[in-house]
């Protein structure tokens, strides 16, 4: 939890936190909002969707395939590394089911970039028409596919929502030129954000998280062996940033977003999930639903509820509260109204009947 800064030396600005993680997974817009957010000082829903518009943050697909939070300086080194590996596992799968081949992406790429050219920015519905009048069929999830692979290409990223819907801009047009980085470079460099950001970690976890294939990971480790620390828990190996002191388990409790990096970011999660806790359905594996946290461990889940003026949560603890923990979760629902800008509804978080109470 220190070193995913939840609850600790929280960052002065979305771009500083999104960052040190590397990549901040942001499959749920709104969920992702508030991973930044509860790790920057004095955040807002509106302070991070700012960020975005001015640019320091850009949300695309650059590991596993998988929407994410990216400092904007990182976008392209990161789909250099990892999106080719990406595009070559899914290319036979998209031929097959949606006729998606080398042609196809040609022409429509070229409909994309002409419809974007000169600072535009199109919803997914305008992209759409724009192909479909192409003679280019969009249905059936296929121009979902077509625009997910000109983002792996580098082609377009996403800009600022427009209203509801999120748009899609030149990735060339909507974020400054860098400096190309080298491949091993770039190894090096993605290894050193996520074992400083996400350790204790293995190099397995690592693998997950950004998509590298086995080898790749492990020359990726190996280029920063120096600074980091190898530590054995259980007979397994793991690395964490050199010089990163023993820390007890800080009592509290926070609200994560589904999808969270504290969760997701690993591929043996059973440092904060428990075997007994990951058998739940409603559980989510600790993944799919926002994830009630208390002492560094799932505890539950939760949900939100916007109101005119108000945000209602409910929490589902999986076991009771007691009254430490039910003042922590009180001041936790409060952190996160704050957060979008609202009151708390009834001033406290509801249990649904039947919920595990003390």
């Amino acid at each position: 939890m220190r070193q995913q800064r939840i609850g600790h030396k929280p960052f002065a600005s979305p771009a500083a936190t999104v960052r040190w993680f590397g990549a901040v997974q942001a499959q749920d817009y709104r969920g992702s909002l508030w991973a930044i957010g509860l790790r920057t000082r004095a955040a807002s829903e509106a302070s991070i969707e700012l960020a975005v518009a001015e640019r320091s943050i850009v949300r695309t697909w650059p590991l596993r395939g998988t929407l994410h939070f990216v400092a904007a300086a990182d976008a392209r080194w990161m789909l250099n590394l990892c999106a080719p590996r990406t595009l070559a596992r899914s290319a036979r799968r998209l031929e097959q089911d949606h006729g998606i081949e080398g042609r196809v992406i040609a022409r429509s790429a070229k409909v994309v970039t002409d419809a974007l050219s000169g600072g535009n920015a199109l919803s997914r519905p305008d992209l759409y028409r724009r192909l479909e009048s192409a003679g280019i069929a969009t249905g059936g999830s296929r121009g979902l596919h077509l625009l997910w692979w000109h983002a792996h290409e580098g082609l377009i990223c996403l800009g600022p929502r427009a209203g509801k819907q999120q748009t899609f801009v030149l990735l060339d047009e909507w974020l400054p030129t860098s400096q190309p980085i080298s491949r091993d470079d770039s190894l090096a460099e993605l290894a050193r954000r996520y074992f400083c950001s996400h350790g204790p970690a293995t190099v397995r976890d690592f693998a997950w998280w950004s998509g590298l294939a086995a080898a790749d990971a492990d020359v990726a480790r190996e280029s920063v062996a120096r600074e980091l620390d190898a530590i054995t828990i259980d007979k397994q190996t793991y690395w964490q940033a050199a010089g990163t002191p023993a820390a007890r388990t800080k009592p509290g409790c926070h609200l994560l977003p589904a999808y969270d990096e504290y969760t997701v970011a690993y591929q043996d999660r059973s440092a904060v999930l428990s075997s007994e806790v990951a058998a739940r359905a409603d559980s989510g594996h600790g993944i799919f639903y926002p994830a009630l946290v208390i002492d560094g461990q799932v505890a539950g889940t939760w949900s939100r509820q916007l109101l005119k003026e108000s945000v209602a949560i409910t929490c589902r603890p999986f076991a009771r509260l007691d009254r430490r923990q039910s003042q922590a979760l009180v001041a936790a629902a409060q952190r996160y109204a704050q957060f979008l800008g609202l009151a708390l509804a009834r001033g406290r978080p509801s249990l649904p009947r039947g919920a595990p109470t003390r």
